[in-house]
């Protein structure tokens, strides 16, 4: 039964979901995500679960991704696993959104894309002095999926644009004066608050707000706070060459740091990335934003810098990724434009 990559259990009044790799830092598998959809399904309609609570095996991670090494070596191989993969990932990210019961992510140590979308979609999203949180994909010559054209273009102001093209990795003080986290806890009360919940009839979100409001403790400052203003002027502009060009005419030691990190990002990701969000700040749901990110993710998978950013980073860790095209101008408007356009007879298959 351990040995299962995730597990499943009903205690009391909830159906606890335990991501289960912790040598692989919990990362996310096709299987995990199938699973996880399949699960969420029979928990919709039981009466006797009453509210989903998520956490991560081990004590270093809730879920540091998905298993980007085995997706790209699909598409090499000319497998279609890597398609399955994504399909299957983003109808969880979905099943997550639209479950009709409370869903409470305990997300205690590393969480990064993938464990951003099995945890965002939720209700509750609880940090501990132990939650790294990063959307890093530009820097892997992806973009920020499982979500992140929902979720990320409306956090206050320009902070999700920061976070999307930068991949700044923040802790809880930072996840909590954005929103992103409802609530901070400590990492030892985890499973005080897996038992309190299980042992509490929870009628609605309310009821689990009760119990999350008694383990809560305010965090320090955010850091980010003090570049609030900084992060809204440089991060505005209508073009991503905007936002580059903002920072490297200032000065300032923080808007050097942000162009520095930027000019390592494939410039097709920042590129696409930035049109990602701008479009998903106005789409109308969850669904229309998963379509969206699975029509872009096929073209990426297509082209050549996702497969170069997994080599250079997670394979050979020589960390000098040969982007093509290897600089923004090089990248058209144009071609950004077919991301978007309609798989037709590959249309991400969602059930109504």
């Amino acid at each position: 039964m351990t040995d299962a990559e995730v597990l499943f259990e009903h205690r009391g009044t909830i159906g606890l979901i335990t991501l289960n790799r912790p040598k692989a830092l919990n990362s996310l598998t096709h299987n995990m995500a199938v699973e996880i959809t399949r699960q969420l399904k029979e928990w919709a309609i039981m009466p006797s679960v009453q509210a989903v609570v998520v956490v991560g095996a081990g004590d270093k991670a809730f879920c540091a991704g998905g298993d980007v090494v085995k997706v790209t070596q699909s598409y090499k191989d000319g497998t279609t696993e890597w398609r399955d993969f994504f399909h299957d990932e983003y109808l969880m990210n979905i099943a997550i959104d639209e479950f009709p019961k409370p869903y409470v992510a305990l997300v205690d140590g590393i969480t990064m894309g993938g464990g951003v979308g099995v945890s965002i979609p939720g209700d509750f999203w609880v940090a501990t002095e132990k939650t790294l949180f990063a959307m890093p994909e530009t820097g892997l010559g992806l973009f920020p999926d499982v979500g992140g054209g929902w979720f990320l273009p409306r956090l206050p102001g320009e902070t999700g644009m920061y976070l999307a093209l930068t991949g700044a990795r923040i802790k809880a003080p930072d996840l909590y004066a954005l929103g992103i986290a409802s609530h901070v806890v400590s990492s030892n009360d985890i499973d005080a608050i897996v038992y309190k919940l299980s042992q509490k009839e929870i009628k609605c979100e309310d009821c689990v707000q009760v119990v999350l409001d008694e383990f809560h403790k305010d965090p320090e400052p955010a850091p980010m706070a003090e570049v609030f203003d900084e992060i809204d002027g440089a991060f505005a502009g209508v073009r991503v060459e905007e936002v580059l060009h903002a920072l490297e005419i200032d000065e300032s030691e923080w808007a050097q740091k942000q162009f520095k990190i930027l000019m390592t990002k494939s410039p097709t990701s920042l590129k696409l990335t930035f049109a990602q969000l701008r479009r998903g700040e106005v789409l109308e749901t969850f669904r229309d934003n998963m379509r969206m990110e699975y029509r872009m993710v096929n073209r990426v998978m297509a082209g050549n810098d996702f497969s170069e950013g997994v080599r250079a980073i997670l394979l050979d860790k020589d960390n000098n990724p040969q982007w093509n095209p290897n600089t923004l101008d090089r990248v058209s408007d144009e071609e950004i434009e077919t991301y978007f356009r309609s798989l037709d007879d590959l249309e991400l298959d969602i059930a109504e």
